[in-house]
């Protein structure tokens, strides 16, 4: 099992500036520049590291296929698995065909039809979360987003297999939930999750989207302040200034966290699993009865 580096402490400086904090010294923002590192590693890098025989699945039958969502079945460390990720690409040309990450309607379909397809098979799901957020143009309203992702949230409940969600990069808001509904949720270091990225919660509560920086601490979007909350179930360590500064290493953690977390789900039944995803995402967020 690969083993994190140990992280020199000292005083930390922007993450642009090639950041030397670890992550409980970083800031917010820190952490939001560095899921947004042009160079931080997608899903299929991921994906091409460590799931041996990748065959992707095209289309939603239904309207047509969506790049920003790669879809397949593979074998991860010896355990067939359907491996499911948001890609945003990095060359010009790429991110648009990928549509910088940001899926349409199709995409979701597309990710529901293969997740049904794993639960015939028994095949264990992995997402992996990587969006500024869903599409929001004119022809994904009219193909129907908001269906789509709530679709997803109600489907993903009742799987009757093991689905593990990562977060590896941006978590932005539905976008990324919609394939998020997992009986393990895991974040990796330097990753952000969030219902709002922080310019536009900035330009809601100051109308000034400059202070995105206020807005990103405010947000509790980092993965300690997830796992503190009790959203996220794990944290994967990423090398010393971030998943970009070696790819494969990176791609170890991950591995590790995600083969831990499938052989402790193995051993649950069917029902097990879904009862245990509901009750999980059940009990997040705090609530109270006013008796007055």
């Amino acid at each position: 099992m690969a083993k994190r580096v140990q992280e020199p402490k000292e005083k930390p400086v922007s993450a642009a500036e090639g950041d030397p904090a670890t992550a409980t010294e970083r800031s917010a923002w820190e952490h939001v520049l560095l899921a947004r590192h042009p160079q931080r590693p997608h899903s299929l890098d991921y994906i091409t590291r460590l799931i041996d025989g990748f065959s992707e699945i095209h289309g939603d039958r239904a309207f047509g296929d969506d790049p920003a969502i790669v879809c397949g079945f593979g074998s991860l460390r010896g355990k067939q698995v359907m491996a499911i990720g948001q890609q945003k690409g990095r060359k010009t040309e790429e991110r648009v065909h990928r549509n910088f990450g940001m899926p349409r309607p199709e995409g979701y379909r597309k990710a529901l039809r293969v997740m049904k397809l794993a639960e015939k098979f028994g095949r264990p799901i992995v997402t992996l979360l990587d969006t500024p957020g869903a599409y929001p143009g004119k022809d994904a309203e009219e193909r129907g987003q908001a269906e789509a992702i709530a679709r997803n949230l109600y489907e993903m409940a009742s799987l009757k297999v093991p689905l593990i969600t990562a977060c590896i990069g941006e978590g932005g808001s539905g976008g990324a939930l919609a394939l998020g509904v997992g009986n393990r949720v895991l974040m990796m270091e330097n990753a952000v999750y969030s219902v709002i990225s922080p310019e536009s919660c900035a330009a809601i509560v100051w109308r000034d989207s400059g202070k995105a920086e206020l807005a990103a601490s405010a947000l509790k979007m980092t993965a300690l302040d997830l796992k503190d909350l009790g959203l996220v179930d794990e944290i994967v360590p990423e090398p010393q200034h971030g998943a970009h500064e070696d790819v494969d290493q990176a791609a170890i953690l991950l591995g590790d966290a995600l083969e831990r977390n499938l052989e402790a789900l193995a051993a649950q039944s069917a029902d097990e699993l879904v009862e245990g995803r509901y009750q999980k995402f059940r009990s997040m967020g705090s609530f109270f009865e006013d008796v007055r």
